[in-house]
């Protein structure tokens, strides 16, 4: 089979990347289609050998940095590749990926990170923390974002098959494009990890610094703790409003390689995470050290997260709902076994993901 792969962009290194990766890995002859692309990310990813096509948004200004300026061009771009020469397209998803046209003749498999948040469920908090709630500007975003909504429900059934990265986002997709989908848990390299039994006496957090992240409000909390310290690693946007807000017993290191997050991750006393994630990787990371996860009991972490075995969660994005957890969790240590939390970890490993998901494309019949 001829097999077509498609990224909205491939400039930056998450976790969707990562999936991505994987997905070229599993299909080496494939072709790549993405809106915009960075050489040095293609290398980095590994993809070097594919041939990668980017769209006309790859020639405008700026676009390799600023693409999501070019929000309003996505649905024409992503519609410009013409894949009619390929059997298989597999889109990987969290805006217009899935939006590509195809035939009747094709099955596309959409692995869906989420609908595009932005556009829906993080509509309102999206508006008011760009400042575009009100105003002239507010009226422009709104009717853009309006007419994105209605461009990626019509783009719907251009996808034959749809696969969820966890029950929540599979929620999520049932909600908004009234699709059922099947949930295979996005790779994780649990295998970069160590289990480490021994534990220095300070709590961790990584993150990039944007507003979702609640960066702050785990500083907050812990402001408030000064017997208790906190270590916070990442770089971004809020990193600066965070910074004013610590106090003595809260060091912050800014952005640090793989080496230094994955020291820091094995020695913590528990992770802390405080986002409503469609996944979240970090805490599964941090399970694969054996480290306990106290974290924010909404979303995907429900899946990775086993409470009184490999964390605690607390049920508001309160300081005083994260500071009851953590004393709840000092009071319990003895339940958190760093060698079963590991195990749990070894769940979502990438040989783990590349096996279901060859197992799930071995089930449909890719010859209709």
């Amino acid at each position: 089979m001829k097999v077509a792969l498609i990224q909205e962009w491939l400039t930056v290194i998450g976790g969707s990347e990562y999936v991505f990766r994987e997905i070229a890995s599993l299909f080496p002859d494939a072709d790549i289609y993405t809106l915009v692309a960075r050489e040095e990310t293609i290398r980095t990813l590994g993809l070097e050998n594919h041939k990668v096509i980017t769209s006309f948004i790859q020639e405008l200004p700026f676009a390799k940095t600023r693409y999501r300026n070019y929000l309003t061009l996505f649905p024409l771009a992503i519609e410009q590749f013409d894949l009619s020469g390929y059997d298989l397209i597999i889109s990987s998803s969290h805006a217009v990926a899935k939006g590509v046209l195809t035939h009747a003749g094709q099955i596309h498999v959409c692995y869906c990170h989420s609908p595009m948040r932005y556009a829906w469920d993080l509509h309102h908090q999206y508006l008011q923390e760009s400042g575009l709630n009100r105003g002239l500007k507010g009226f422009f975003a709104k009717l853009i974002l309006h007419r994105i909504r209605q461009w990626d429900v019509s783009s719907v059934n251009r996808v034959d098959y749809f696969i969820s990265n966890s029950d929540f986002i599979g929620k999520r997709i049932k909600k908004i494009y009234n699709r059922d989908s099947v949930t295979i848990y996005p790779n994780v390299a649990v295998e970069k990890y160590e289990v480490s039994v021994e534990r220095d006496d300070f709590y961790f957090t990584c993150s990039r610094m944007v507003p979702y992240k609640k960066i702050d409000l785990i500083v907050k909390t812990f402001s408030k703790m000064p017997d208790k310290k906190l270590i916070v690693m990442g770089d971004g946007p809020d990193f600066k409003k965070v910074q004013k807000m610590a106090t003595n017993n809260v060091i912050l290191l800014g952005y640090q390689p793989f080496e230094i997050l994955r020291d820091y991750l094995s020695r913590a006393k528990a992770f802390v995470f405080a986002a409503e994630e469609d996944f979240g990787m970090l805490p599964v990371e941090a399970q694969a050290c054996g480290t306990p996860v106290i974290a924010y009991g909404k979303g995907g972490v429900l899946e990775t997260v086993v409470e009184n075995k490999t964390g605690v969660y607390f049920n508001e994005q309160t300081p005083e709902s994260i500071t009851e957890a953590i004393n709840y969790f000092e009071n319990n240590l003895l339940k958190f076994d760093p060698v079963i939390i590991a195990a749990h970890a070894s769940l979502f490993s990438t040989a783990r993901f590349r096996s279901n998901l060859m197992s799930y494309l071995a089930s449909l019949d890719l010859t209709k």
